[in-house]
């Protein structure tokens, strides 16, 4: 078992001690819809949630897992935005919306998957999980490994394109969580969710997501919609440093899942906002080390902590840093050496590992043996 010392502090980076007025938060609205969820995306904090974990046919939300993992092998470079995918007959006689590609041909990538974001082609879903996996069943065995991954646990996929079947299903947590990986996972890519026409074949068609029009922070994510599923809508909005990830499933027109996802979106901006707490690798302790060849180490995060809380919020965050009692050399650069937690009023906000920010090696034998004699006298006379 691990011996901590703990020292607690008070952060002082953005609050105001000048009134300890408590922020009143509204309930948050009531939607028409079978489940919703409101999420930021810096941290994946939740704020609203409804029925979040309710398996649904999510329709064409489907697509975005079909397009995240072209856009994953992009990423790792094993194919580019031009590389020719072949369309077969199958995937030509798709039904449901289409991108109208011609089959016998083959079409640029990045063509495809702004069928499959803007135009929501099954016909270009389907062409790009047979151009991964060779058959669409065995690229739903991969969609299922990255869903696995993402710790998508109530999510299984059976096609690339969300047409109805049997055992296919999400959840509207588990489509944030997608929306989130989307956001984050591949930033350069992220712009194609936000367009609002593409044309092929000389057809022109737009995004079905009336809110690209109607609310100008919103920048994606995805519609969905059969008469199993209802109307879907997987939205994201950005104001100044704070994005929210709003999805709304089940809702009962188009014009329904447009109008509940923006009350969502309006409630999280009006009441709450992303704040940086620290910076990623940013010194917030020093330990002391024995049997090294440095005395002590600096400790810090992995990745900036974000927070969200209530706008206009006053009062005191406090942040405790637990140490390892004793840290003893040899330690690796990224070894979690402690842990800290920040709590508002008594409620916990975040708890983060403490990570080494450099190595350091063991020293020499004297050394140690000397060190070995100053630590038996300070646990003697503790």
């Amino acid at each position: 078992m691990r011996l901590f010392s703990a020292v607690s502090v008070v952060a002082l980076l953005f609050v105001s001690l000048s009134s300890q007025a408590s922020v009143i938060i509204p309930k948050a609205p009531d939607l028409d819809a079978s489940a919703y969820i409101l999420m930021d995306a810096t941290n994946g904090q939740v704020l609203v949630e409804h029925n979040v974990d309710k398996r649904l046919p999510p329709a064409s939300l489907t697509k975005m897992l079909t397009s995240y993992i072209a856009i994953h092998e992009l990423d790792l470079g094993h194919v580019a935005e031009d590389t020719p995918v072949p369309i077969s007959v199958k995937a030509w006689r798709m039904g449901g919306s289409k991108m109208f590609v011609r089959e016998g041909t083959e079409v640029p990538l990045i063509d495809l998957l702004r069928g499959i974001i803007v135009q929501s082609g099954n016909d270009a879903s389907l062409a790009v999980a047979e151009y991964f996996s060779g058959a669409e069943e065995e690229f739903a065995a991969l969609m299922n490994s990255f869903a696995e991954r993402f710790g998508m646990h109530d999510s299984h996929f059976v096609n690339s394109t969300g047409w109805p079947a049997e055992n296919h299903y999400s959840t509207a947590r588990d489509m944030a969580t997608l929306a989130l990986h989307i956001i984050n996972d591949h930033p350069q890519y992220y712009p194609l969710y936000a367009e609002k026409y593409y044309e092929y074949n000389s057809i022109r068609q737009p995004n079905r997501n009336r809110l690209l029009w109607r609310d100008p922070s919103v920048d994606g994510l995805k519609t969905g919609h059969t008469d199993e599923a209802g109307y879907c809508l997987v939205a994201s909005a950005k104001r100044d440093d704070t994005r929210f990830i709003a999805v709304v499933m089940g809702a009962r027109s188009d014009e329904s899942r447009a109008r509940e996802t923006q009350k969502l979106l309006s409630y999280g901006f009006r009441y709450f906002e992303s704040r940086k707490i620290y910076q990623a690798q940013e010194v917030l302790s020093t330990a002391k080390v024995w049997m090294g060849k440095e005395e002590s180490i600096d400790l810090g995060l992995a990745k900036d902590l974000f927070l969200t809380l209530p706008r206009g919020s006053k009062g005191e965050l406090k942040v405790n840093i637990r140490t390892d009692e004793v840290l003893k050399a040899p330690i690796k650069k990224g070894q979690a050496l402690g842990q800290l937690t920040i709590s508002r009023n008594g409620e916990v906000l975040a708890e983060q590992p403490l990570l080494a920010q450099n190595d350091i090696e063991e020293a020499g034998f004297f050394s140690r043996i000397i060190d070995h004699i100053k630590l038996f006298l300070v646990r003697l006379f503790a």
